[in-house]
C-alpha cells in the first residue's frame, strides 16, 4: 500500500451513536487520515431509512477520536445558510481540537434540492448561489464580524468569536468539475474533491478513472495559472465508490487501484465503510486486511 497518498472513509450516518461510535473509533485504529459523513437530510435508495444529521454525528466523532480529521463530504447550499452553518463549523472545529476540514459542494437536484418545498434550482443559479455561499462562508470563518448583502445570502455583523482554532479558517475541500467551480477551487481550496466526471459510466476501474480523474486535474491546474496560484498548493482528493471503482475486492486490487490515482497525481483517496448491503456492501473482510496494513499487527 503507498505511504504517500493519504486514505479516508466515509462512514454513512445511519446508526444509532451506540454502534457508530465504534466505527469512527475503528477507522481512527486502522489508520486512517481523514474519515467524513455525508451532510444530506436524505440520501438515494436509503431515504426511507435511519439517517442522522451530519454536524452532530461529526461532533461526537469528535469527541470519540483523537487524530483523525472530520468532516462533511460534501456540505452544499441546498438546505444551509452561511451564517448559522458557519456558528457550527467554528464550534466543530473548537471540540474537534482542530480537526475539522469542510467538504463544500454546489449540491443537488434530488431530495436535500426540493424538502424545504423549493422548486430545484436551475444550473445557473445552483452555481450562482455556490459562489456566494464559498466566499460568504469563508468571510465569516476568518472574520469575527461580518456583514454582507448579496444575491441570495446576507449577514448583517454576524458574529464568530472566538473564531476557527485552525487559523486563519478551517480547510475547505471544494468539489468542482465545472469551470465556474473549479475558479472557485482555485480561489478558496485547500483540497479539490471529485468522485469522477459525470459521464454516464459507473464504477469506472482504476486505469480508466485515474486517467477521467487526471484530466480534471489539468483543468484544475489551467484555473490556478489563470489567477496566479501554485497548483501544488492544492492538494486532490477522490471519492470513490460512486462513479469511480474502490477496488475493495482484495489487497491486490486497492493496490493496483490507489496505485493508479496516486500516479496521476491524487493526493488522497476515499473509500466508504462497508455496508451489509447494497450501497457500498461486499468488501467487509477485505476491508479490514486492506486498511490494516497501516498499523500492523
Amino acid at each position: 500500500m503507498s505511504q504517500l497518498v493519504r486514505f479516508g472513509v466515509v462512514i454513512l450516518p445511519e446508526h444509532r451513536w451506540s454502534v457508530a461510535r465504534d466505527v469512527w473509533r475503528r477507522a481512527e485504529e486502522m489508520g486512517f487520515d481523514h474519515a467524513w459523513t455525508y451532510d444530506h437530510l436524505a440520501w438515494r435508495s436509503l431515504r426511507d431509512s435511519t439517517w442522522f444529521g451530519a454536524i452532530p454525528t461529526l461532533t461526537a466523532a469528535a469527541t470519540a477520536t483523537e487524530r483523525i480529521r472530520l468532516g462533511p463530504l460534501v456540505a452544499s447550499p441546498n438546505f444551509r445558510h452561511p451564517v448559522p452553518f458557519a456558528k457550527e463549523l467554528i464550534t466543530l472545529d473548537d471540540i474537534s481540537g482542530g480537526r475539522l476540514t469542510l467538504g463544500i459542494g454546489s449540491g443537488g437536484v434530488g431530495w436535500d434540492a426540493t424538502v424545504l418545498g423549493d422548486i430545484p434550482w436551475s444550473a445557473r443559479e445552483r452555481a450562482d448561489r455556490f459562489a456566494e455561499f464559498v466566499g460568504l462562508t469563508d468571510r465569516l470563518l476568518r472574520e469575527p464580524e461580518t456583514s454582507y448583502s448579496g444575491e441570495f445570502y446576507s449577514a448583517d455583523g454576524a458574529r464568530t468569536y472566538p473564531g476557527c482554532t485552525q487559523r486563519p479558517r478551517v480547510p475547505f475541500a471544494i468539489a468542482a468539475t465545472g469551470p465556474r467551480a473549479m475558479h472557485l477551487a482555485a480561489t478558496h481550496a485547500d483540497t479539490w474533491v471529485t468522485t469522477g466526471d459525470a459521464g454516464p459510466e459507473t464504477g469506472l476501474a482504476g486505469k480508466e478513472g485515474a486517467a477521467a480523474v487526471r484530466v480534471q486535474m489539468d483543468r484544475l491546474d489551467e484555473a490556478c495559472e489563470r489567477i496566479g496560484r501554485d497548483p501544488s498548493s492544492i492538494a486532490r482528493l477522490v471519492l470513490s465508490g460512486l462513479r469511480l471503482d474502490s477496488g475493495l475486492r482484495s489487497t491486490t486490487a486497492f493496490d493496483e487501484t490507489a496505485g493508479r490515482y496516486e500516479d496521476a497525481g491524487v493526493t488522497d483517496f476515499v473509500v466508504h465503510w462497508p455496508r451489509d448491503r447494497e450501497p457500498f456492501s461486499g468488501a467487509g473482510g477485505a476491508f479490514e486486511e486492506i486498511f490494516a496494513r497501516r498499523t500492523g499487527p
